[in-house]
């Protein structure tokens, strides 16, 4: 977004076909609006209101009922005539709430694409598992299969360094389908290459009990997995001491493990973006698809979820599909996002986007989803995955049916089977992870400077340089490589370790 932006600019237009541009610093009514026009120099017009950062300006006159464009894409309609020069936002566009016409013929031009070449010229120090997998940290998880067990292995956790847990909130008062998903995420948890062996700890009496999550633990790992039963040893005195001793025999047999250099391509690499404004499509989110890109011609796995925030993008994605089969599996994911919603009286405008997207500039869901799947970059989608299933290696760009809620879609994609996420934000957010390191960057220099104890990297650059997308990228991919190699990310180093497993309906 950096390359070629004079001196001068005040605003950016983004594709040719947008009707409004943004403004990267705040405008007061009679400032000038200057950003770069594509045959060279400035084009200018005059702000007629107060548009604040990161905000739509119209660039022509826009009648009611006229789609608003922004990305070169639909993202609403005039509520009312807006004239060139005014602030476009909730008071004046609206999402048309229809997500009907897109079809699978719209992916007819995915039809069968060629394979990409991949070469992979990076390596990082990993953990090389006994099950094939590659691990960039080499934690012992203590498990809790339920809300009743989860004190116990925060306790347990917390008395051996080398130990890591998360608060489960399910487990338990769920029906078949609602307790199969925690406990496939709960086994993806465990099987995620990070983790070096588990302790899993149930309470004896819950709905996920110990065996069924052992059980599934084992279709998916070899690693060595050891159990402790709440009201076997005698309550939960007994079973943080018995733990602690478990923990304590399992660190030290993980201590044991020594890195190895491995190459990026045994990396599957997860992206995600939270408190988005403006600044995340427009810079941070771009960035990410570059990462991305990179990564699939390195021979990675990278993935890009929230299926709520691929709404009104969906289509673009689907041309993007490997086979037309895959193209409708996207469309499908977001068709029955929608249905599952409606059967609640609801509708997915209602809580998106977030007052504080809305805050950032966001206007509608189509416009934060279509800043959101940027950071797909260009890749070919080759698999949409349900949510926590494992993630194969080596497949290019894929797409995990996921929440939007922040820690339900990282732990997702975790539980599927990634060593680390790229996360995005606009607003700033300490959404970390047990588990996998979570590396957070922003575009908005704002966040950069007051959430500076929570985000790793400043990408306000790619929205004002002086560097080039490019030069951006390698920089991010150098310190990828560097929490591979056990550089703790900001969230790993508060313990900020943030878990959301999701169901279905309400608890029994």
């Amino acid at each position: 977004m950096s390359e070629g932006m004079q001196e001068g600019r005040n605003a950016v237009l983004i594709d040719d076909k947008d009707n409004v541009v943004i403004a990267i610093y705040p405008l007061k009514a009679g400032d000038e609006v200057r950003y770069p026009a594509r045959e060279g120099g400035l084009a200018t017009f005059v702000a007629t209101e107060d548009i604040p950062l990161f905000h739509k300006i119209a660039r022509v006159d826009i009648a009611v009922g006229q789609n608003v464009v922004k990305y070169g894409e639909f993202i609403g309609v005039a509520t009312r005539d807006i004239k060139r020069g005014q602030h476009v936002h909730t008071q004046n566009c609206e999402s048309s709430d229809d997500l009907e016409g897109v079809a699978v013929e719209d992916v007819a031009s995915a039809s069968e694409r060629k394979a990409v070449s991949t070469k992979c010229t990076r390596t990082f120090m990993g953990y090389r598992r006994s099950d094939g997998q590659v691990g960039i940290r080499n934690h012992v998880l203590i498990l809790p299969t339920s809300i009743c067990a989860s004190d116990t292995t925060e306790r347990i956790a917390r008395s051996v360094d080398g130990c890591v847990t998360f608060h489960n909130q399910n487990g338990c008062s769920q029906v078949n389908i609602d307790q199969q998903m925690t406990v496939d995420t709960l086994a993806g948890l465990a099987a995620n290459p990070n983790i070096y062996s588990v302790l899993a700890v149930s309470l004896g009496c819950e709905g996920c009990q110990n065996d069924l999550v052992v059980d599934a633990i084992a279709k998916r790992t070899n690693k060595e997995v050891r159990t402790l039963i709440i009201q076997e040893v005698g309550g939960s005195i007994r079973a943080v001491e018995e733990g602690t001793r478990i923990a304590r025999e399992l660190v030290r047999e993980a201590s044991l493990c020594e890195r190895e250099e491995c190459g990026v391509d045994e990396l599957i690499f997860g992206t995600n973006c939270g408190g988005s404004d403006t600044s995340s499509g427009l810079g941070s989110n771009p960035l990410i698809g570059e990462v991305s890109d990179w990564m699939v011609a390195q021979g990675a796995t990278t993935v890009l979820c929230e299926t709520p925030e691929l709404f009104g993008g969906e289509h673009i994605l689907a041309r993007r599909a490997a086979t037309p089969e895959v193209g409708e599996q996207v469309l499908k994911i977001v068709r029955d996002y929608e249905k599952y919603v409606q059967m609640f009286g609801a509708q997915m405008r209602e809580g998106n986007p977030s007052p504080g997207n809305m805050a950032g500039g966001l206007t509608t869901l189509e416009e934060k989803s279509l800043g959101c799947i940027h950071k797909a970059g260009h890749s070919t989608i080759n698999a949409v995955y349900p949510y926590a299933a494992h993630i194969a290696s080596h497949q290019g760009l894929v797409v995990m049916d996921t929440p939007g809620n922040d820690p339900s879609s990282v732990g997702g994609i975790i539980a599927g089977g990634c060593q680390l996420v790229v996360f995005s934000t606009g607003l700033g957010t300490p959404t970390g992870n047990a588990i996998a390191p979570v590396l957070r960057l922003t575009a908005n220099g704002r966040t950069a400077r007051t959430m500076a104890d929570n985000i790793d990297f400043d990408a306000q650059a790619t929205i004002y340089g002086p560097q080039s997308m490019e030069e951006l990228r390698d920089e991010l991919i150098d310190q990828i490589i560097r929490v591979c190699n056990g550089e703790p990310t900001c969230a790993e180093a508060l313990g900020y370790t943030e878990t959301a497993l999701p169901h279905l309906c309400n608890y029994m």
